[in-house]
């Protein structure tokens, strides 16, 4: 096993290291918003004229259980995301430490709204939106069926939408944090070494 005083300084900063942890995580937050739009289920409506004239919408069977599972799809793959990326900067010995959490909680946010972006953009392309008003009806046609993109957070309240980009940064510092707690040195392996000086008792 390499000895913690043996360590070679580290070639990078502190800070750069945990820049380069945050900038390194927006390809994976791409690859993700590609991936959900790839899986996630469409939905299936119905726009009907009434009687009255007025439009209404309405989901078929049970196609607004998609509300939830897309929405759950893009929590689930965000916090895989998040989990990983923990992991391997943790392998990043040299600079172990609150610098590289920021770096790393900071790269998840921004992998997630990446994801988001990307995920909505390729979604509405493959899907399409489904534009209430102007939806071609008649007395003689009053029925279109429709498929559109379904939605990437659980509601439309700035909670819900802070859940879905930022709970995944609590997941990474989360795992962490686990092996960090599990480290009986004070400088986690890092550099610059730190040994860990405990007082002796008395044995009497």
């Amino acid at each position: 096993m390499t000895d913690v005083a043996t360590l070679s300084v580290p070639r990078a900063s502190r800070r750069r290291a945990a820049v380069t942890v945050a900038v390194g995580l927006l390809p994976a937050g791409v690859l993700v918003g590609g991936l959900w739009a790839w899986l996630v289920p469409p939905l299936h409506g119905v726009v009907a004229l009434t009687h009255n004239g007025e439009r209404v919408q309405d989901y078929l069977g049970n196609e607004p259980d998609h509300f939830f599972v897309a929405a759950f799809l893009m929590f689930g793959l965000l916090n895989v995301v998040a989990a990983v990326a923990a992991v391997l900067a943790w392998q990043w010995r040299s600079h172990r430490g609150p610098g590289i959490v920021i770096g790393l909680c900071t790269g998840v946010v921004i992998a997630a709204a990446a994801a988001v972006g990307v995920g909505v953009l390729l979604a509405h392309l493959r899907y399409g939106t489904v534009d209430l008003a102007t939806v071609p009806l008649s007395h003689d046609h009053p029925l279109h069926y429709f498929t559109e993109a379904p939605p990437v957070f659980f509601g439309p309240s700035w909670l819900q939408i802070a859940c879905t980009l930022l709970l995944p940064a609590a997941t990474a510092a989360l795992v962490y944090a686990v092996p960090a707690a599990a480290t009986a040195r004070d400088d986690l392996g890092g550099h610059p070494a730190v040994d860990t000086i405990y007082p002796a008792t008395d044995a009497s």
